[in-house]
């Protein structure tokens, strides 16, 4: 009986052991050694002529876009967000490219595509919380991976998984030359546990048009104690769908280049973020849900997030 109660206890210690094994240990792992379900398909062939009548078809699959593997269970449940207008066309080359890449990574992940109804101007970062508050309805997700349509990455080996702290995924683009363009940038496709995303509140609800918050996220991170995670730039390599910009998400007219000088009432945006994270975030969304349709790759929700604030120019 004593062995037998030794050995449970040692059985139970290896079992927490594991389970509380840091992935950011395992990308490490993968960055060094010849793992054959890595390796063989790295760098991660990229289909872009992708006719709009063809779609991925997989039998494991649920309908909405969930995909569970079949031969182990996955540590992180991953909902990957993203913001969508008018962007079909993208859409349809992101999802044939990204669910064969997650599916080889063994990944529990769904899809959900948040809608912005309506042509006034594009609030990417109040639909990414959105999507957080939508998905963590259906699945009791532990990973959100909020990323734009139209990038895609370029090496097996870039885990979408969530990390011990903020993940940058996309900041060594194709058309940035694949380098940092500058050391704050943490845009593009980014991902938070649960717990990191409510640390920071989510994102700003107040950024409508093109830019600034994602400049805005990084200093959340940073004030709330964290810190920004990049793996190397050659498994981070990713690709950009050239696009021009669409109607509704033009540059946010309070911005020169880079610096946002966006005010409101009276005080710039981005120097006021720190203190602002309290109180513009999850903890003060508003919109009006409209419907939720599920397609056999993804699920797209359909919502009113109403129209900008009295914001000076």
């Amino acid at each position: 009986m004593g062995y037998q109660n030794s050995f449970k206890v040692f059985l139970c210690l290896s079992v927490i052991f594991l389970f509380s094994m840091k992935i950011m240990v395992l990308e490490k792992y993968f960055e060094k050694i010849n793992f054959t379900a890595f390796s063989i398909h790295s760098p991660y062939n990229i289909q872009l002529n992708v006719p709009l009548d063809n779609e991925f078809k997989n039998e494991r699959m649920s309908f909405g876009g969930h995909n569970k593997p079949e031969n182990c269970i996955a540590l992180q449940k991953i909902a990957i967000v993203i913001p969508f207008r008018n962007r079909e066309s993208h859409l349809k080359i992101w999802l044939h490219n990204m669910h064969p890449f997650l599916q080889k990574q063994q990944a529990d992940y769904g899809i959900y595509v948040i809608e912005q109804h309506g042509n006034l101007p594009f609030n990417r970062a109040k639909l990414l919380n959105i999507g957080y508050k939508e998905a963590l309805k259906e699945y009791d997700y532990n990973c959100f991976i909020f990323s734009d349509v139209d990038i895609i990455p370029m090496d097996q080996r870039n885990l979408y998984r969530c990390s011990t702290n903020p993940k940058h995924m996309a900041h060594a683009l194709d058309k940035f030359n694949f380098r940092l363009l500058y050391a704050t940038l943490f845009g593009g496709v980014v991902a938070f546990t649960k717990e990191q995303f409510l640390k920071v509140n989510g994102f700003s609800n107040l950024f409508w048009g093109w830019g600034g918050e994602d400049d805005d996220l990084y200093k959340r991170v940073i004030t709330a104690g964290m810190q920004i995670e990049r793996m190397n730039n050659i498994i981070s390599k990713t690709k950009a769908i050239p696009h021009k910009r669409d109607p509704g998400n033009e540059d946010n007219p309070k911005s020169t280049g880079f610096q946002h000088v966006a005010t409101r009432n009276g005080e710039p945006l981005l120097e006021k973020a720190a203190r602002r994270m309290y109180t513009d975030g999850l903890n003060s969304l508003n919109y009006t849900f409209i419907r939720v349709m599920k397609h056999r790759l993804y699920t797209k929700v359909l919502v009113d997030i109403g129209k900008p604030e009295n914001i000076e120019q």
